[in-house]
C-alpha cells in the first residue's frame, strides 16, 4: 500500500486527555475562540431542483489563480462546526480561499432541500466543485473532508479517476469511514454505543425539524428506542435516497473501493485508537500510489489536543492539514495538467500569515 505509515510520532496528546474517548469529545464539545462569521453564501442549485449553501472567505491578498479550498463537514454538522471555521481562518490567513459547504438541508440551507444528504453524496459536492470552478475558473482546488464529509470527497476523487474536473488537483480527508457497514458495526460495540445513539438523536431530530418545514413529505415513523445508526439508515436514509437496501447503500456510498482509481495527491490523517473510524479499515483496501495515510498513534475522532507549547491553540489536527495543504502548493508538479503548467510561484502574501491561529 503506497503511502501507508502505520504510526507517526508527531501528534502527542495533551496529559490530561490521553484517552481516546476524551480526545473526542472534549474537541467536539470545545470550539475554541468565538471567530466572527465573515463568509460570503452563494447558493448552489442541484440538478434535482434542491439547493446547497457554501460559504465564502476570501482573503484581501487572493487573486485569481490562487489556489481555492473545498470543505466539507461531517455528520451532525454544517459550516459552523468548529473545525470547518478554525481550519477555514488559518488557511485564509495564509492566503487561501476557502468554500465551507452546507450538505442538503444542513446549515444554512436547512429550508432549501428536500431531499436529505447522506453518506455517499458525492453528486453533490461535485455540483459544489463546478460551481466553484466558475467564480475561480483559474484556480487549483484542493477538496478536503472530515468523517462523514471525508468519505464523500474521497469517494468523489475516485469517481473523476483520471480525468478529474472542476480545476481538483489535491484531497485531504481526516478520519473518513471508508467503509460504512464495517463503521456501523463498530459503534454498537461496548462503549462506542454511546456515540451511536447520539448520532442517532441528532439524526433523528434533522429528518423531524425537515419534516416541520415541508410537511408535503412523506413522514417517517421512528420506533420509540432507536439505537444505532443502522437502523436509521434502514429505516430513513436508504429507501429516502433511492438504495434498495442498507446493504446497497453502505456498498454503493463506501469511498474504500474506490480509493485506488483517485489520479490526484490525497492525504488521509487518522488516529489508531479513533472509536468512530477503526483504523484497520484502511488496511483493508488498495490506495493509488500518490495517496499519503498518516495514523497516529493517539487522537480520537477529530480531536488530536496537543499541549499549548507544541500548537498555541493546541488543534495539532488543523496544524498538520493547513501544512499539508501548505506545503503541496509549494510543491513544482512533475506532470502538471495543462492549466496549471506555469504554477504561480509567488508566495510572499502568505508568508505573512501564521500558520496556527493564535
Amino acid at each position: 500500500m503506497a503511502g501507508f505509515s502505520r504510526f507517526h510520532t508527531e501528534f502527542l496528546p495533551h496529559p490530561l486527555l490521553r484517552s481516546s474517548h476524551l480526545q473526542t469529545v472534549v474537541a467536539a464539545y470545545w470550539s475554541g475562540a468565538d471567530l466572527a462569521y465573515s463568509a460570503q453564501p452563494h447558493v448552489v442549485l442541484l440538478d434535482d431542483g434542491d439547493q446547497m449553501v457554501i460559504h465564502d472567505d476570501c482573503p484581501g491578498c487572493w487573486v485569481p489563480g490562487d489556489r481555492v479550498v473545498v470543505m466539507v463537514h461531517g455528520l451532525g454538522g454544517s459550516h459552523l462546526s468548529g473545525y470547518l471555521v478554525r481550519i477555514s481562518a488559518k488557511l485564509k490567513q495564509r492566503g487561501y480561499r476557502t468554500f465551507r459547504v452546507d450538505l442538503r438541508g444542513c446549515g444554512a440551507g436547512g429550508r432549501l432541500a428536500k431531499r436529505p444528504f447522506h453518506a455517499g453524496c458525492s453528486e453533490d459536492i461535485d455540483a459544489v466543485m463546478r460551481f466553484v470552478a466558475k467564480l475561480c475558473p483559474q484556480s487549483p482546488t484542493t477538496l478536503m473532508g472530515f468523517s462523514m464529509g471525508g468519505n464523500i470527497v474521497l469517494k468523489l476523487a475516485g469517481e473523476y479517476g483520471s480525468t478529474p474536473t472542476a480545476r481538483l488537483d489535491s484531497v485531504v480527508a481526516v478520519a473518513p469511514p471508508i467503509d460504512l457497514k464495517y463503521c456501523c458495526k463498530n459503534m454498537s460495540r461496548g462503549v462506542n454505543r454511546l456515540y451511536d445513539r447520539d448520532f442517532v438523536r441528532r439524526l433523528v431530530s434533522h429528518v423531524r425539524r425537515r419534516q416541520a418545514i415541508f410537511p408535503e413529505l412523506t413522514p417517517c415513523e421512528f420506533p420509540r428506542r432507536l439505537n444505532s445508526i443502522h437502523e436509521f439508515d434502514t429505516l430513513f436514509t436508504a429507501p429516502r435516497c433511492g438504495f434498495e437496501s442498507v446493504d446497497d447503500y453502505y456498498h454503493r456510498a463506501s469511498s474504500g473501493p474506490l480509493l485506488a482509481q483517485i489520479q490526484v495527491p490525497t492525504f488521509i490523517l487518522a488516529a489508531a485508537d479513533d472509536s468512530v473510524v477503526p483504523v484497520d479499515i484502511y488496511s483493508h483496501h488498495k490506495v493509488a500510489s500518490d495517496t499519503e495515510i498518516q495514523i497516529t498513534a493517539n487522537g480520537g475522532h477529530l480531536g488530536f489536543l496537543t499541549r499549548r507549547k507544541v500548537v498555541p491553540d493546541r488543534r495539532w489536527m488543523d496544524q498538520r492539514v493547513v501544512a499539508w495543504v501548505e506545503d503541496f502548493s509549494q510543491r513544482t508538479p512533475l506532470n502538471p495538467p495543462h492549466w496549471l503548467a506555469a504554477p504561480r510561484t509567488d508566495n510572499s502574501r502568505r508568508e505573512r500569515g501564521n500558520l496556527v491561529q493564535k
